[in-house]
This record gives C-alpha cells, structure tokens and sequence, in this order.
C-alpha cells in the first residue's frame, strides 16, 4: 500500500522560514496565509480506519481541525465542523465541501464555545444529524503573543482560559452520555505545555490544564468501566491562520525546532486518526507529540 504521504527529507518536505511579514485579524484565515497551508487536500489518503464514526471537530474551519476533519472523512467518518463566527464562513464551508467530496456527511456549526448553552447545542445537533458521537475532538483554542507580562491585558487572560479549557469541560460533560465503549475523546495540548514559550503565558497555562484534564477524565472514565479513551495531540509550531493573527516575529517561525521549520497542519491529522481509530484500543491517558524533534520529556 502506497505511504499516506510520500516519503521526504522531514527537514526540507515543507517551506522553512524566513516568511514573509505578514499580519491578519485574530483570529484569522486561510486565504491570507503566505505560504499557504497544507491540509491534506491532495495528500491524504484514507484505509477505512474510521468507517461508520460520527465525530465532533472544535476549530474544524482550519488549520489542524480542518485535516483532521479532511483525514476523518478520507477514512469513513461523518463529521460536524465546529467553528466560531463569520469571519470564517468560507473556510468551514471549504473544508465542509472536502468532507462532502469524500463521500461523508458535514454539519457546519458556527458559535461560541465560551457559551455553554452553545457546547451542549453541538453535542445534541451532533445526536440529532447522526444519532450517535464516536469521536470527540477538543481543538479550538486562543492565543495572543505578548511579550512582557505587564502587557497582557486581564480580560485576554480570562478569554484564553474560556476558550482553551472550559469548553472541553462543557463539551466531554455533554457528549459523554451520547458515547458508547469504544469511543475517544481527543483534546489538543501543545508543546508549550512542557516547553512553554516566554510570548505565550496564558496559552501555556492553558495548554498544561488540558493535559492534566485529559490524563484525569481518562482514569476517571477508565473506572466507571465507560470504554471511552481520553487522549491528547501535542503539535509543535504548526503553520495555520492563528500564528499570522497572533504572533510577533512570524518570520522565524518554527526555526527553533529542530527540523527548523513549523509543521503542517498535514503533518498532524494522522496523530488524531490514529487515536481515533480501533488500532489505539490500549492507548488511554496518553499523550502523541508532533513537534518537529523538539522534547516533551
């Protein structure tokens, strides 16, 4: 069987920095992106891994939640495409027309996260499309790079952690009656939950809740016998609209890894594949880095 995708020196497979100085609106979007990102659109080929499944993607307008709802779909899966407002109608609507391409259903749902009442509307459209939720991916999040303490504004500090954290409480606190054994819940940390970047305090913060939160629903889960697997994607610097909407110095950005270059969105979906999938039946509370060689230990 041909490799999902061709195999490439990991160092040059994709473009290294120095990047163009550019700078968008938070939170972003695909077409403004120089260069642009790859998805998987015409990499990603699909073995059936997750035929039948009906899956939640938070974030799933672009960047890593749009592979992973593009991988998802290229294995067999229904998904509904969680995104935030109309600043980013054309890439849901984009990725929603990848996944109908592949033969499965999308369900767009734009809204805040921040809202309760609007995390358990997904979780009951989601029932309400699919009958069922096999799959549960926590991935929208927030960050804004700021590089004294003193600068980071008190109400930024409080939107990183509502948009970061609390949802995903909402979200398992929800989905979870709609899950049966052989379900997965996938939350995305990051790198910077061990090796948190000096501009990203807040977002760092947050990113090493959601790895506590995530080892800890996985043994509680564990214990209620509710064969729900709770895991977690760590991405290094990965190249989507959030890094040109948030970040200073874009030009370096990724050449501190040590393949000296960000990832792509591209190079992550397989990590939630693959915990999505039957083939992770042993894997519960653990943690998949995809950082380009920078340490998680």
């Amino acid at each position: 069987m041909e490799n999902q995708i061709l195999t490439a020196n990991p160092h040059t497979k994709y473009p290294r920095p120095p990047f163009p100085k550019q700078m968008q609106e938070t939170p972003g979007t695909e077409v403004s992106m120089q260069p642009k990102a790859d998805h998987g659109e015409m990499s990603y080929k699909g073995t059936g891994k997750l035929t039948g499944k009906k899956a939640i993607i938070t974030g799933g307008d672009s960047g890593i939640g749009k592979a992973t709802a593009i991988a998802f779909a290229r294995e067999g899966a229904d998904v509904l495409i969680s995104y935030l407002d109309d600043v980013e109608d054309t890439d849901a609507e984009n990725t929603a027309e990848l996944v109908r391409q592949s033969g499965r259903r999308a369900v767009l749902a734009k809204g805040d996260l921040k809202e309760e009442s609007h995390c358990k509307y997904i979780v009951e459209l989601a029932v309400a499309e699919f009958g069922q939720i096999d799959i549960l991916v926590n991935n929208a999040a927030f960050q804004m790079g700021r590089k004294k303490l003193e600068e980071i504004p008190s109400d930024e500090w409080n939107i990183t952690f509502d948009t970061n954290i609390t949802p995903m409480f909402y979200l398992c606190k929800y989905a979870v009656p709609y899950m049966k054994p052989g379900s997965s819940i996938i939350n995305t940390t990051s790198v910077n939950a061990y090796s948190p970047s000096l501009v990203l305090l807040p977002y760092a913060a947050t990113k090493a809740a959601i790895q506590n939160f995530t080892a800890n629903l996985s043994q509680i889960l564990l214990e209620q016998d509710k064969g729900i697997r709770v895991n977690a994607v760590a991405p290094g610097p990965i190249w989507t609209p959030l890094i040109p909407s948030t970040m200073p110095d874009i030009e370096k950005f990724g050449a501190d890894t040590p393949m000296g270059r960000p990832g792509q969105p591209a190079e992550v979906a397989p990590a939630y594949v693959f915990l999505a999938s039957d083939e992770a039946s042993y894997i519960a509370g653990a943690t998949i880095p995809v950082t380009g060689g920078r340490i998680t230990i």
